[in-house]
């Protein structure tokens, strides 16, 4: 499970909480009221108790399907199409997964327009046993759409008639341009539930798959996740600790949230956590940027600025409380001999509290959360902990948490100037404003 440490916010914090706490009450109240704006996009909050048994129970076929059939599974999908998954795959399994587990290798496409990234993966998988599962409400979305004609093209010329075989579609359960040619095809397909959005969709088909594929236990993963949404219900829970202190941080002048973690296997949660708090919360000209640095790497590049420069920043320690390895470094006279008889996990111990203290000195708060261990079941928890803390902190802000209005802005510039039909007026305007 997770703790909120608030030991190194400063005083001056802690009473600000103090200050807010009602507030931070009645948001909670307003959330699992589902009395708040947004509230027909509240289902990721009964997910870890009120799933499809069903569905999950054909995400296990498949995925064991998959891992019998495939040497490469490429996951198509952008944001939360990708991120939660890709976040709890490398949580769980590391960094380096593709090369040290069985199963299938996995890769994710469809999350940019780089021709380049693109036929990186389509060269993986030519010479390769490969399977594909695309993610997209409506389908129509350009990045995963761009990926996915490019894959099922490849998989078509490779296989024939067999190609239907290898595409999995995790999409909306009964409209949308995907859906219609997922029926048409014969696909196997999982559903996007409509009232969950996509940041908050990691728990559904959108990540359970690609996370089974991966050879995680998605039974504890849900169980952590479960858990962890009896432990965060009500006022007073650790997940309204942290959203009291990010609020108080902010009041406090502080506009950067900067998610550290020790643990290098962290870095795409900490790209998931960025997504979910930046869409959420960033809007009407609010919420703190939510920034992110793996650390110790980061502290002999980042590290000058965070303890000597603009004094806008707290961070957000991700503390694993226990490594699944050690490694002893035994004893030596190589220069650093004061670390004989010591492991690796003490040193990185000794580094994050080294510098938590630092950065406190230096005037940055730090608000510490402490995980067990990156396990499926602690993992589980960690994502609906941040969740509901999210859900919290935008009703604290009073805004809509499951809204991302101007994400739209970029999209429309896009089809207008790639010549979508619709939008011929506006293209024409932008190609004005580019020639000026």
């Amino acid at each position: 499970m997770i703790r909120t440490d608030l030991s190194f916010i400063g005083e001056d914090a802690k009473k600000l909480i103090e200050t807010f706490r009602p507030e931070a009450d009645d948001a909670v109240f307003t959330l699992e009221r589902g009395s708040g704006r947004g509230n027909d996009f509240l289902g990721w909050q009964a997910l870890p108790f009120d799933y499809d048994r069903n569905e999950v129970s054909r995400i296990k076929a498949a995925a064991a399907k998959i891992r019998e059939s495939a040497e490469v599974f490429v996951v198509i999908g952008i944001g939360g199409s990708y991120l939660g998954a890709r976040a709890v795959i490398e949580a769980v399994k590391g960094l380096y997964h593709n090369d040290r587990c069985d199963g299938p290798k996995i890769y994710f496409a469809g999350n940019s327009v780089s021709a380049d990234a693109l036929n990186e993966v389509l060269d993986i998988c030519r010479d390769k046993d490969f399977c594909i599962n695309v993610i997209s409400k409506s389908g129509t979305t350009t990045e995963p759409g761009v990926a996915f004609r490019a894959f099922s093209r490849l998989l078509t010329e490779k296989y024939g008639d067999g190609a239907d075989e290898r595409i999995y579609v995790t999409t909306d359960k009964a409209r949308g341009a995907l859906k219609a040619l997922t029926d048409k095809k014969g696909w196997e397909s999982f559903v996007v539930p409509d009232d969950v959005g996509g940041r908050f969709s990691v728990l559904t088909a959108v990540g359970l798959l690609p996370i089974a594929v991966a050879g995680c236990d998605i039974d504890a993963l849900l169980k952590g996740a479960a858990d962890s949404a009896t432990a965060q219900k009500g006022v007073g829970t650790q997940a309204e600790e942290y959203a009291l202190a990010r609020f108080a941080m902010l009041n406090a002048g502080k506009s950067i949230e900067i998610m550290v973690s020790y643990e290098p296997r962290l870095t795409m949660f900490a790209e998931w956590f960025k997504q979910l708090y930046g869409e959420s919360e960033g809007k009407e000209g609010k919420g703190l940027f939510p920034a992110a640095c793996a650390f110790s790497t980061d502290l002999h590049s980042m590290g000058q600025y965070i303890q000597d420069g603009q004094r806008i920043i707290f961070e957000t320690v991700l503390s694993v409380e226990s490594s699944a390895t050690d490694y002893d470094l035994g004893s030596d006279d190589d220069g650093i001999a004061f670390l004989n008889g010591q492991k690796v996990s003490f040193v990185n111990r000794m580094a994050q509290q080294g510098t938590i203290l630092a950065h406190c000195d230096g005037g940055v708060p730090n608000v510490i959360l402490r995980v067990d261990a990156l396990d499926e079941y602690n993992v589980g928890a960690m994502i609906y902990f941040f969740e509901k803390a999210c859900g919290i902190s935008a009703y604290l802000l009073g805004v809509n948490p499951f809204d991302q209005p101007g994400v739209e802005s970029y999209k429309k510039n896009m089809f207008a100037l790639l010549g979508k039909p619709g939008f011929e007026e506006l293209r024409e305007d932008l190609n004005k404003r580019l020639r000026n």
